[in-house]
């Protein structure tokens, strides 16, 4: 056991745990400061915040813990009626985390299953993606407005960027991490405009401002290791 604690302690860099450690230090502040925010949502953050740290390594871990993360997420997004993330998170993000699941770890790097094989997206696979999002987006857009979804606009840039984050996830490209900066954006926006009504919301909020932090890390350690895995 202290050999495995060992073996993970050094796995990450300095700077990884102090991205880490701080992550969840502000999450479980804003969490005490903000306790009716839910400990579901508590909960949600922290798995979140270890999957970004593994996905950032390109270890298929980060996956699994996604799946995890998007069943939790989609059962707080349908308590502030929030159906476009519920949809994207409980029927889109969990399944294609699993596929990518399956995917990773049919293309290691080397003989070891904890880092992905990076490949780098075409421009003839970037359009095809682009062109595949946008009927994707105004499907969903229908849909969310049947439901009444609350702050439609951004709920349905949302399912946009989620969808172009797990493509990519999905063909092991670096630009996922990118796209999934882009959610966290959003996604800021809309529990931005949930906090102002209601503070509770605000632990959600601060969980994806941590969010961006660690993605746009993810989407620059894969670019530095497509160059280490190429030379």
């Amino acid at each position: 056991m202290k050999s495995k604690l060992r073996s993970l302690n050094s796995y990450f860099t300095g700077f990884e745990k102090t991205l880490l450690t701080s992550s969840l230090l502000i999450l479980t502040m804003s969490y005490i400061i903000f306790p009716d925010s839910g400990t579901l949502s508590f909960i949600a953050s922290l798995i979140g915040a270890f999957s970004l740290i593994f996905c950032a390594k390109g270890n298929p871990v980060g996956q699994l813990l996604i799946i995890i993360f998007s069943i939790i997420y989609a059962v707080v997004s349908y308590g502030m009626c929030y159906y476009g993330e519920m949809i994207t998170y409980a029927g889109m993000t969990a399944p294609m985390a699993a596929a990518s699941l399956y995917t990773w770890l049919r293309n290691p790097y080397g003989r070891s299953r904890s880092q992905v094989k990076i490949r780098s997206a075409g421009g003839k696979e970037l359009a095809v993606i682009i062109l595949l999002t946008i009927p994707v987006t105004v499907l969903f857009y229908f849909i969310l407005r049947h439901f009444g979804t609350a702050n439609i606009i951004p709920s349905t840039l949302s399912v946009a960027t989620s969808f172009l984050a797990v493509t990519f996830t999905l063909r092991r490209c670096a630009l996922y991490a990118l796209a999934y900066a882009m959610n966290d954006l959003i996604l800021i926006v809309l529990w931005l405009l949930a906090s102002m009504e209601n503070t509770v919301y605000i632990p959600m909020l601060t969980c994806f401002a941590v969010f961006l932090v660690n993605d746009i890390y993810g989407f620059i350690n894969w670019n530095r290791l497509m160059k280490q895995q190429s030379s």
